[in-house]
């Protein structure tokens, strides 16, 4: 029988520094593998413990989290990489009723602690997968010590086991002896306060997330387009980032981005456009000249074909009165219909847009304006309105100026309702990231005309972000996609007129993040051969 001895004075006072040290890594610790693995390793130390496992309660189960056995090798789970194969541990049976065959499950129903001095001789739990397992492995497991991870609320939010203490000096398998319950006690009360805070943290961020994904839902149900930029801006910011922090040499070379510091850009790319939930969709999706409501092409094709019908008539009433003959009434007919069909012709490819408009076309949807025809109530009308005219007549894209305000607006909004929201410490910048993604670098973009040197490197990445993911955009209704070459080479002549950072754009390209993003986002089609030499040329 083991004699239990008392922990010498030095020992106690050596044990509770220890505590104090290790309490306070707890509170501090961030990483959720890190600070479950940290819990398991200091109460194994406690006890010389062969091996112990940390469970974490997810409902009514207990997750496997930490597994270690030091004889054995066994390091699963926390900061190994290793997944625990093993499935949960219900606490309760399908019948409703709490599971007490297992240790694990009774700790966790119960929040009582147990100690077992031989589980092959314990006659309150089954045992009996230990045993297969120590026949399997050659193992013998012997102490087992089970005690619950308790909340400020007396709440069981976990269960830590150890097994098999172990004599310092012999390395003889001994049973957990009651003298040092109380220092593995105090270091579950602290860990499961660690614990808790950890998932109360968590708890805020899921929250979070879940807003910011509740928004860019919403604006999914105005525009799947914009929805999807607002998905892909996120991945090419942290490529971007990822490049800047792993850079060696160069601009980037002494840049560094903590953990919290990238998730505050993370979020900020998520909601660089939630503005966007006050612009009206047919400005959003604006696909061609004449859209609003809907396109109103289609009103004046049924003009057009008016026009046609009264040719007809008018041809008809000229063979009535036997006016000229019947080549010179089918000639003029033909004319007439050419003309009207070539016009709209005309009308409809311009209605659709493009990189420019010249001027001899704008003068002839003025002609073609001057057209007249009469409505269904007889009423004669001036063939094109005012503002028709003046969509049309658009030199580049879809979106009259005015339309063009609103679209910029979104980020103005943005920052009104991002700086409504009370972030916490760490998220304090998003505001800042997410409202400069349409800035310049010469000061002439918008909505506050920084320059360069007024915008944190984050804030540079964004802007860099959204022009690619809008450039190589498959799914917009009113461009078509571009290929990786056209896209770049457009970037690389905003780069050249200040539009966007020099030295992002060239880390973008050395970095080879570019191609990352395009072959996971982009259509095959998309990629063609992209020279990296002549687009990092002056």
């Amino acid at each position: 029988m083991t004699t239990v001895t008392a922990p010498a004075a030095d020992d106690q006072a050596s044990t509770l520094r220890r505590l104090i040290d290790v309490g306070i890594a707890l509170s501090a610790e961030r990483n959720h593998d890190r600070l479950m693995e940290r819990i398991l390793l200091e109460a194994k130390d406690i006890y010389n413990a062969d091996g112990g496992t940390l469970y974490v309660k997810d409902r009514d189960r207990l997750v496997f989290s930490v597994m270690r056995t030091d004889t054995m090798n066994i390091k699963m789970g926390g900061t190994t990489g290793t997944k625990i194969p093993f499935p949960p541990l219900a606490m309760y049976g399908a019948d409703g009723k709490p599971n007490h065959n297992s240790v694990a499950t009774h700790v966790a129903i119960t929040g009582q602690l147990v100690n077992i001095p031989d589980a092959y001789v314990a006659k309150d739990f089954d045992f009996t997968g230990t045993k297969k397992f120590d026949a399997t492995n050659n193992y013998r497991s012997k102490s087992f010590l089970t005690l619950p991870l308790k909340n400020y609320e007396n709440e069981v939010v976990g269960v830590l086991q150890l097994i098999n203490a172990r004599d310092r000096a012999t390395g003889e398998v001994r049973e957990f002896d009651v003298a040092r319950q109380s220092f593995v006690e105090a270091l579950a009360s602290q860990a499961a306060v660690a614990l808790d805070n950890h998932q109360l943290l968590e708890g805020q961020r899921n929250l979070l997330e879940s807003f910011v994904k509740l928004i860019a839902n919403a604006i999914e149900r105005k525009s799947p387009y914009t929805s999807g930029h607002c998905q892909r801006v996120p991945v090419l910011t942290n490529l971007l980032a990822e490049a800047a922090c792993a850079a060696q040499a160069g601009p980037f070379a002494d840049f560094k981005m903590t953990e919290d510091e990238r998730y505050e850009l993370h979020m900020a790319a998520w909601m660089h456009d939630c503005g966007k939930v006050v612009t009206p969709e047919y400005v959003m999706d604006k696909s061609t000249k004449l859209q609003t409501i809907f396109d109103r092409i289609e009103t004046v094709r049924t003009r057009f074909a008016v026009l046609e019908r009264d040719a007809e008539l008018a041809y008809w009433k000229k063979k009535a009165a036997n006016d000229g003959t019947e080549a010179e009434r089918q000639a003029a007919l033909d004319a007439t219909l050419a003309q009207i069909r070539e016009d709209r012709a005309f009308i409809e490819s311009t209605n659709v847009g493009g990189e420019f408009l010249a001027d001899e076309k704008i003068e002839r949807i003025h002609k073609v304006a001057t057209r007249r025809w009469r409505d269904f109530d007889g009423k004669d009308q001036p063939f094109l309105s005012e503002n028709e005219i003046y969509n049309l007549s658009i030199r580049k894209g879809t979106l009259t100026t005015e339309e063009r305000k609103v679209i910029s607006d979104h980020v103005v909004v943005t920052i009104e309702m991002l700086g409504q929201l009370p972030f916490p410490k760490n998220l304090r910048r998003v505001p800042e990231y997410a409202g400069g993604h349409h800035e310049r670098m010469d000061g002439k973009g918008y909505p506050k005309g920084l320059k360069r040197d007024d915008m944190s490197i984050p804030a540079r990445m964004m802007a860099i972000a959204d022009i690619y993911e809008a450039l190589t955009a498959a799914d917009r209704p009113y461009k078509k996609a571009m290929t990786l070459s056209q896209s770049l080479k457009i970037m690389k002549k905003m780069k050249g007129e200040g539009h966007i950072d020099s030295d992002l754009f060239q880390l973008f390209i050395e970095s080879g993040a570019y191609r990352k993003y395009a072959e996971a986002h982009l259509k095959p089609e998309q990629l063609d051969t992209v020279d990296e030499r002549e687009l990092l040329t002056a």
